[in-house]
């Protein structure tokens, strides 16, 4: 099947990844040149991609997004096996670290989480495969790009995959605002490690939840009692960074 991805980021970041099929590259006859377009069109050379010029108007009726003048026919997203991100996880230079969304389905979201994730270093994502957001262009250009560059596995079942994970030697850490739940600061973030981080308004699933071997919350001083889960699961992958950070300096 086929996909348009719309957005500079997000066509400049897959063409870099060169991880998909690329069918075509359109263009608005319209658009000024910039440091980011002329790299998209070298990069398209580059991977003998066709490049068409065309009315904006043409661009415009792909639907209500903001396509900034150029988009990308590709293939599907490729996603991965779970086995593939163990194997990748172990052979890094730092402890695994994988993020798992429980039923995340605003596109928003998740792709906010994505572009966290790739920017600390996550080594692989895992995703539900049925209930919850999938890698379309919007999840992509709303990561600005950054999902083409991570290892996405859709699973049947979160609960299981954590069990197999747990099997695999790491330590699963659930994001939820419960009174058993350790500050995230408090909470040894530093080995190797998967964070669960749940759906909007409903946070982790029961069977989810006492899957983990345990559970760390945000302090919240002020009136509003929740975080929406891409600033949450933001906050605490920046933790696991700090803290990691940490331990190679001391």
């Amino acid at each position: 099947m086929r996909e348009i991805l719309y957005g500079r980021n997000s066509i400049y970041e897959s063409l870099r990844a060169d991880r998909r099929e690329f069918f075509r590259l359109r263009i608005a006859d319209t658009i000024h040149p910039s440091d980011i377009t002329n790299s998209i069109l070298r990069l398209a050379k580059s991977r003998q991609v066709p490049v068409e010029s065309i009315s904006r108007h043409v661009l415009d009726s792909l639907g209500g997004v903001n396509h900034q003048g150029i988009v990308l026919d590709v293939g599907d997203f490729p996603y991965t096996d779970l086995e593939d991100i163990l194997i990748s996880s172990r052979e890094a230079q730092t402890p695994p670290l994988i993020l798992i969304l429980d039923l995340v389905q605003d596109p928003q979201n998740l792709g906010t989480l994505l572009r966290t994730a790739e920017a600390v270093g996550v080594h692989g994502i895992v995703i539900q495969e049925r209930r919850a957001a999938s890698i379309t262009p919007a999840v992509t250009n709303s990561s600005a790009g950054a999902v083409e560059h991570l290892a996405v596995a859709r699973v049947t079942n979160v609960a299981q995959t954590i069990a197999t994970l747990k099997a695999n030697d790491l330590w699963v850490a659930g994001l939820e605002k419960l009174p058993d739940a350790q500050d995230y600061t408090q909470a040894n973030l530093t080995g190797p490690l998967a964070v669960v981080v749940g759906s909007e308004g409903k946070g982790l699933r029961r069977l989810v939840r006492e899957r983990c071997d345990f559970l760390i919350n945000l302090p919240m001083t002020g009136k509003v009692t929740s975080l929406n889960a891409s600033v949450a699961g933001s906050i605490v992958l920046y933790e696991v960074l700090r803290q990691r950070k940490q331990r190679v300096r001391d």
